[in-house]
């Protein structure tokens, strides 16, 4: 059966962009450049990719305009805009629950929650994230956006696995 995974990354202080919602601070400490992390053994666990409007647009916008960056798997843009959907990326205001039941009937791979902390606190608030990736990079940004609030329900998490590379920590739970 499919998991659904936060998989994102996050500053010492837990912000996933600065005040100005940029991620430009996301890299190590330079101790091992060579070392390129977790990301592209995660990518090759999943088939679907869910985020929010915010995120899809600075992805296109900023990160990614001249390809789409999921190529190769099925994307769900959480949004109330009107977007015209394609074959890899469906624009949706569905239900939460009921997507990830659809998805999970028709697919064999992990589900990505990719962000932002609005999307996944609505997804960790409904109880609905099996597994949280959280990568620490090396900086304290003082302010910006969280990735979890006060809104946040409480879940009990098992330490399943922990990675350090270039300055950065990689966590991994999942939910008791």
């Amino acid at each position: 059966m499919p998991k659904v995974i936060v998989y994102i990354a996050m500053s010492l202080d837990g912000y996933i962009a600065d005040e100005n919602g940029g991620v430009n601070w996301l890299h190590g400490d330079g101790s091992d450049i060579k070392n390129i992390g977790s990301f592209l053994e995660f990518i090759e666990t999943v088939d679907t990719v869910i985020l929010g409007s915010t995120t899809y647009d600075q992805i296109v916008n900023e990160l990614s305009p001249k390809e789409w960056a999921y190529k190769g798997k099925q994307t769900y843009v959480l949004t109330n805009k009107e977007y015209n959907s394609r074959e890899e990326i469906i624009f949706t205001n569905q239900n939460i629950g009921m997507l990830i039941d659809n998805i999970k009937k028709k697919n064999n791979k992990n589900i990505w929650i990719c962000g932002g902390a609005n999307i996944i606190s609505q997804f960790h608030n409904e109880n609905l994230i099996d597994e949280y990736w959280i990568t620490i990079i090396p900086i304290i940004l003082g302010n910006g956006l969280r990735l979890f609030n006060a809104k946040n329900i409480a879940v009990n998490l098992k330490l399943l696995a922990t990675r350090s590379y270039n300055g950065i920590v990689d966590l991994k739970y999942k939910k008791q």
